[in-house]
């Protein structure tokens, strides 16, 4: 009583007040519902499939730690007749430079690299050789008989017959397979087995074998084989033990199965942008080199055996036609896309057979599987479609794609025909848009996608199986059905 008889009437009302507020908040019962709404924002990451790194391992032998110290500092007269000291120390230090420590070998060394040496997981990647190498002992028809053949000839006959409503993401078909920005992904081309590859902006190189069955084993495999970010994965169907890929710092390198090793086939001191290879032949590398530049490199004289400037600035994707392998298109950071005969392509002024323009850099330029049509994305919010006899009937069709610095610009690719055209969103979906409608028709949205995906590739036998890849390393598997 004496207490409140010190205090203020300012400050007796203030008192008051609080008690009123407090109870105003109990009866609302406020604090319960901030507790339970910041339960429910955490992510849940239970079963999510992830890579592992290896620890660093320490070196056999620890380094001597040499100190030298004069005869005064500890307290003794000097020694004239003997000189050993000095020499003593040197010898030592000598010892401990020469020591060998057991870093592994930098992705820069201008020279093979073996797998282990590349390897950054932990446990074994034995399983994955074995069935790459599996893989490129069978024949793999196109669209194979799990789902596709069927899939395939309704497709032919009466127009596309895939149900866009059934695309879903289910929590098992998702992996971290890589840290960082994924730049590419890639289904392995085999049929009865599902494996991606992609490559990240830390030169990393990952596997996930979706159909590893090992309860031991998430069948996430981690590689480190290029110094700078991985700008192409190129695999081809006639011979898939050898996997290339390249990267900004200039280099290409080959992945052999067999010999298990990240050979050095191309290396340059202009950065390359952009991989590929026709499907015709197994022995040729197409690769975009510096500001415009698109060379070819055959692997039967280890050199290059073609070399053009083909546009103002870096080709970001090239691209071969399935039904005319002599048929390529290339897009660029100069605003164009465009069409080439490589039968015709002249040293010294290549001219282009089809060019379209966007008012900002073309990110991607793809045929469609018939070869009848072609997809651009440009940073203009367009995706472009080419089709109609000489590629002359052109639409542009609206779709946001600034994705800013931190994340992959998007790139539209087709899927198994020529019905639907895939591509994130920034709403962290898929979109499909019809280039029949001229419109985005359908768009999946899953709560299971944490992160946007960027990159697509279309599973080449299994028809309605899609991968889409984030700027935070996870892969997303979509399937039909």
């Amino acid at each position: 009583m004496e207490s409140s008889q010190q205090l203020t009437e300012y400050e007796l009302k203030r008192l008051d007040n609080i008690r009123r507020n407090d109870q105003l908040m109990a009866s609302l019962k406020i604090h319960s519902k901030v507790a339970e709404l910041s339960a429910a924002s955490k992510r849940q990451r239970v079963g999510i499939k992830s890579y592992k790194v290896s620890p660093e391992k320490k070196p056999k032998t620890e380094t001597p730690i040499v100190i030298r110290r004069s005869l005064r500092t500890r307290g003794m007269p000097p020694d004239y007749s003997d000189s050993k000291g000095l020499g003593d120390t040197v010898e030592a230090a000598d010892k401990v430079s020469k020591s060998p420590t057991s870093s592994k070998p930098s992705p820069r060394t201008l020279g093979p690299l073996s797998v282990r040496d590349a390897y950054r997981g932990t446990g074994s990647d034995k399983l994955l050789i074995e069935r790459i190498m599996e893989g490129s002992k069978k024949e793999h028809k196109k669209f194979g008989d799990k789902n596709g053949g069927d899939l395939m000839e309704g497709v032919r006959e009466s127009g596309s017959c895939l149900e866009l409503e059934s695309l879903s993401l289910n929590p098992e078909n998702i992996a971290r397979v890589v840290p960082g920005k994924i730049l590419n992904v890639r289904f392995f081309p085999c049929s009865d087995r599902r494996i991606i590859v992609v490559g990240n902006k830390f030169g990393n190189v990952g596997f996930w074998d979706v159909d590893s069955g090992v309860q031991e084993e998430d069948g996430v495999y981690l590689y480190h084989p290029h110094p700078g970010p991985v700008s192409g994965i190129s695999m081809h169907k006639h011979s898939l033990p050898k996997i290339f890929t390249s990267c900004y710092d200039g280099f290409i390198r080959l992945m052999d199965a067999g010999k298990e090793v990240f050979d050095l086939v191309y290396s340059t001191d202009d950065t390359i942008y952009s991989l590929s290879q026709r499907s015709d032949d197994v022995k040729c590398l197409y690769f975009s080199e510096g500001s415009g530049g698109l060379n070819i490199w055959d692997e039967r004289v280890g050199i290059c055996s073609a070399q053009w400037n083909l546009h103002e600035s870096r080709i970001n994707t090239i691209d071969f036609n399935s039904e005319n392998f002599n048929i390529m298109a290339t897009s660029s950071s100069d605003g164009t896309a465009r069409i080439w005969d490589l039968r015709c392509i002249g040293a010294d002024k290549p001219k282009s057979l089809k060019e379209v323009r966007h008012k900002r850099a073309v990110q991607s330029a793809y045929f469609s599987p018939s070869g009848c049509s072609l997809a651009t994305t440009s940073m203009d919010d367009t995706v472009g479609i080419l089709s109609g006899a000489n590629f002359d009937d052109n639409s542009m069709i609206k779709h946001y794609n600034q994705t800013g610095r931190w994340i992959s610009s998007f790139r539209a690719i087709w899927g198994w025909d020529d019905s639907y055209v895939f591509i994130g969103n920034m709403k962290r979906g898929v979109d499909v848009i019809s280039p029949a409608q001229r419109r985005t028709i359908f768009t999946l949205q899953s709560p299971h996608m944490s992160a946007i995906p960027c990159r697509f590739d279309a599973h080449p036998y299994n028809v309605g199986v899609l991968a889409g890849a984030t700027s935070g390393g996870q892969v997303y598997m979509l399937t039909m059905g």
